[in-house]
């Protein structure tokens, strides 16, 4: 795989802030889901600002660091905070440092994200484990690339294996977790309640304004890929809730403790 400058300045910087540790499992915490970093072992932490490629969040809730460390004896790099297409209108700003984690040796991408839900028996704070996806914006972060490679095959995106891991643990633990199809809305506006009708009518679960992009780059990269939502509301006209980007940060942070522990355990015992 050809590096562009910027990446080998990034995965320079890396392989000196973290020398001997070779991630093996990488993943973008979304709202709420910080606290997967307080399971780290031999934390280092590196600002995105050090690493040539790597995007500047500029959304309340998401960090702008790569973690490196170990979950268990799981050598793993964390990315707190992505780059979301409302932010600038391109829909592949996550695309240098996956491809970045992927030459570090990373086969696994773990995807983490805030989303409203579209069912009532799956109400805010429940968890839900992403089974396919719905790109409702019809935007590839893959325009522009070349080859035969760029035709990528979108038939389980969302790992089966992977998944019934998950499901596993949950069980093992007690916790619910639901399984459904995400809807990728553009954002940054959220749904109105027609809308919300419509989704639920093309068989959507729950919808949120990121993830897809960062899975269709991680299948182009041959990486497999585990995604879960943490539910903070019920979308537009399903409820009395006033909606906003503050109450989501508010709802997220509630359930993040739980939900962080809950990933831990399922990376920690990943295959």
């Amino acid at each position: 795989m050809t590096q562009s400058t910027e990446a080998t300045d990034a995965r320079s910087t890396i392989r000196q802030c973290a020398p001997g540790l070779q991630p093996r499992i990488a993943v973008v915490l979304g709202s709420g889901w910080d606290g997967l970093t307080d399971h780290l072992t031999d934390a280092v932490q590196i600002p995105y600002t050090e690493l040539p490629g790597f995007p500047q969040p500029g959304v309340a809730g998401h960090g702008g660091s790569l973690w490196l460390g170990c979950l268990g004896a799981q050598p793993v790099a964390l990315m707190s905070g992505r780059q979301h297409g409302y932010e600038t209108g391109a829909v592949d700003g996550m695309a240098e440092p996956l491809r970045v984690l992927k030459s570090l040796g990373c086969h696994t991408l773990v995807q983490t994200n805030a989303a409203g839900s579209l069912r009532p028996d799956m109400p805010s704070q429940s968890l839900m484990l992403l089974t396919d996806h719905l790109n409702l914006p019809q935007r590839s972060p893959l325009v522009g690339s070349s080859g035969s490679e760029r035709f990528v095959n979108m038939v389980d995106a969302y790992d089966p294996a992977l998944r019934a891991h998950a499901l596993r643990m949950a069980q093992a633990q007690g916790a619910t977790l639901f399984e459904g199809v995400y809807a990728w809305a553009f954002g940054p506006q959220f749904e109105t309640p027609a809308e919300i009708r419509m989704l639920r009518l093309l068989g959507a679960d729950a919808v949120g304004m990121s993830t897809v992009p960062e899975t269709i780059l991680a299948r182009h990269l041959g990486l497999r890929v585990l995604a879960l939502s943490f539910i903070t509301n019920l979308g537009a006209g399903m409820s009395p809730e006033n909606l906003s980007h503050d109450h989501t940060l508010q709802q997220a942070q509630l359930g993040s403790a739980a939900a962080s522990r809950l990933l831990a355990d399922i990376i920690v015992s990943l295959e």
